[in-house]
């Protein structure tokens, strides 16, 4: 469980939520918060009125830290958010290298509010061309 502190970080991000979807978004805000208490930023899904499906506060927070923090303080620092990030967010918040997140409601849970819909996946094919394809991979993380 989180405390009363923390609680209200939580609320912010709630409030984000309000704000993105009274400005025509859909309502999901997120917040940081650095290892002394400070919030460090703050954003609101802008997906609509900025016609850019990447432009979830999750993605654009961890973009932030990536590029603003250091290693150390990105670890210890928390992403308080109105929800669950998607897959995109989760994965760009690992390569950020933020150290927590704290959300308000799960994913399983914003399914179960939102009407029935069955999005299209796309086909997908491979691996191919291993032979090539690992060329410019061989020996640039190890």
């Amino acid at each position: 469980m989180i405390d009363a502190y923390e609680t209200a970080f939580l609320r912010r991000a709630v409030e984000l939520a309000a704000e993105a979807r009274a400005g025509g978004n859909p309502p999901f805000g997120s917040l940081l918060v650095g290892p002394e208490g400070t919030v460090l930023a703050e954003e609101r899904n802008t997906t609509v009125t900025e016609r850019d499906i990447s432009l979830h506060p999750e993605l654009k927070l961890a973009v932030f830290a990536a590029r603003e923090l250091d290693p150390t303080t990105a670890a210890a620092t928390t992403m308080y958010t109105s929800c669950e990030p998607c897959q995109m967010c989760t994965g760009a918040i690992q390569r950020s290298g933020l150290g927590r997140i704290v959300y308000a409601l799960s994913g399983e849970q914003l399914e179960s509010i939102k009407p029935p819909s069955t999005p299209r996946a796309p086909a997908t094919e491979g691996p191919h061309l291993l032979d090539e394809a690992r060329v410019p991979v061989d020996g640039y993380y190890g």
